[in-house]
């Protein structure tokens, strides 16, 4: 008995193994197959987002869908197939609308160490510097070197190129060069739209300002981490208890430290997700303030992509000197939709918006609770000092939210640049993703629009910073906080 179980095992370890190793990423589905992936997608979009024609007129969107839903009359991979999703998804101008690959894809993707464009790259209007170099023996483009054209493509059109394949809140531009900004993010975009090379023509400025060209090989991680085996021996690091990690990991998303010499605390917020017990952080946070009368409080949340709204009104709470509403008005188009067994969690989210969202005059699904009610500061918690709010294009969703409950308040100045985020309002809330089913690909859809302050210019901007603080190829070259650095500057004048 033990023996067959033993060779059952061997059996299915093997079967595992070959369906692991014969996922072919090359594989291409039928013009039929995509047609009704996409047609699932299509009439989910249009009978449950909540922001479909917020920006984008329905006869223009209409345009895009056909647009789309022409290209598919050909075989595609799955690689292909996405870019047009995410190309007509840009179409919307919801930052929350965002398609990402299967989970087949992915597993694929994480264990391949495939080849990638070698450049991290910092993009502004105008402007584009390599912030990072994986070709470690390269000496022409180090950071801070600034790009003109890529393989013969002038930066400016390799990103009006790759924005139509970006969603964004609005008109928002800030959050579209920030995207392209983030970590290696341009690389893989670049690629999958202007596909992979061997190696790649760069046209750069030197140090007189002229402009010069070299070949730069593609990273290949496979060949680099051999040489670096045979270089030296790995590593060994002690290993970290559950309680280590944890440690860990709420620290880099929340931390706290003073400055005493200067009166000045530095709060870092990377999200306001609720698994990382920021009420708690807050409580204490603010009680050590006040214990220890500090002036000045400096909020960082460039990189916070927002999470719960719950987190981000108590910290709001906190700082705010006035009554504030979260949001002016808050409704989903659709209580249910016929392709539900498609739709994420759709059983609990119908049921939510069946027992807290009701239909008003304009047909639409009002959650009154948040229209109507006003939170109120922490009066006797609260902190009375002056605050610096650091903002830029990662400020998302629920960052805007806590940015608006304190915008305009006396003692609060934002500092950096316009947030991600969109000023008005987005589409939130309840976000499930969409599998559809013949590719597997995945799709956000939020199911409902949220207007932070209907008094807001509905220009598509996100929230516009008091002090504005833009990044220089100086600042990226020395590797500084050219945002922080502003503040620290309005402080020690502050005290003149």
């Amino acid at each position: 008995m033990r023996i067959v179980l033993f060779s059952l095992l061997i059996v299915l370890g093997a079967a595992c193994s070959t369906t692991k190793h014969a996922y072919n990423p090359a594989k291409k589905y039928s013009s039929e197959e995509l047609q009704k992936d996409y047609s699932i997608f299509r009439n989910i979009l249009q009978g449950s987002h909540p922001g479909l024609y917020w920006y984008t007129p329905k006869d223009s969107m209409d345009y895009f869908f056909r647009e789309g839903e022409e290209r598919l009359n050909d075989s595609l991979t799955e690689p292909q197939f996405k870019n047009i999703l995410a190309y007509v998804l840009s179409k919307i101008d919801c930052g929350h609308t965002t398609v990402r690959s299967s989970k087949k894809y992915l597993r694929y993707v994480d264990t391949a160490r495939l080849k990638v464009f070698p450049l991290s790259i910092k993009f502004w209007p105008d402007t584009a510097v390599v912030a990072a170099n994986m070709i470690r023996n390269d000496s022409i483009l180090k950071r801070g070197t600034v790009i003109e054209k890529i393989n013969g493509r002038p930066v400016s059109f390799i990103l009006d190129s790759l924005f139509q394949f970006i969603s964004a809140d609005g008109h928002n531009l800030t959050h579209k060069y920030q995207s392209l900004s983030n970590r290696f993010n341009f690389g893989q975009l670049y690629s999958s739209v202007f596909g992979l090379s061997s190696k790649y023509e760069i046209s750069y400025l030197d140090s007189n300002g002229q402009v010069r060209n070299t070949m730069l090989p593609v990273y290949d991680p496979q060949a680099d981490t051999t040489q670096k085996r045979m270089a030296r021996p790995f590593p060994q690091f002690p290993k970290l208890t559950k309680k280590e990690r944890k440690k860990l990991e709420l620290a880099s998303v929340r931390s706290l430290r003073v400055d005493s010499t200067k009166g000045t605390a530095f709060m870092d917020l990377n999200s306001f997700g609720r698994k990382f017990h920021l009420k708690r952080f807050f409580r204490r946070s603010f009680r050590y303030l006040r214990k220890n009368h500090v002036e000045n409080l400096v909020v960082d949340v460039r990189g916070n992509g927002g999470g719960s709204v719950n987190n981000s009104t108590y910290l709001s709470r906190f700082l705010a000197d006035h009554r504030f509403k979260v949001a002016d008005s808050l409704y989903a188009v659709s209580r249910k939709s016929k392709y539900g067994k498609y739709i994420e969690n759709n059983f609990w989210n119908n049921l939510f918006i069946r027992v807290f969202a009701h239909r008003k005059s304009d047909g639409h699904y009002h959650f009154g609770y948040f229209e109507r009610h006003y939170f109120r500061p922490k009066t006797n918690k609260s902190f009375k000092g002056t605050v610096y709010i650091l903002t830029g294009g990662n400020s998302f969703s629920a960052t805007t939210l806590f940015i608006n409950s304190v915008l305009r308040q006396k003692n609060v100045v934002i500092v950096g640049e316009e947030t991600g985020g969109g000023a008005y309002g987005n589409n939130a809330w309840l976000i499930p993703d969409v599998t559809l089913p013949e590719t597997g690909i995945k799709f956000r859809l939020p199911l409902f629009r949220l207007v932070m302050n209907k008094n807001y210019p509905k220009n598509g901007r996100g929230i516009l910073p008091d002090v504005e603080a833009h990044p220089s190829v100086n600042a990226i070259r020395k590797g500084a906080d050219y945002k922080m650095e502003k503040v620290m500057e309005l402080i020690n004048t502050a005290k003149k």
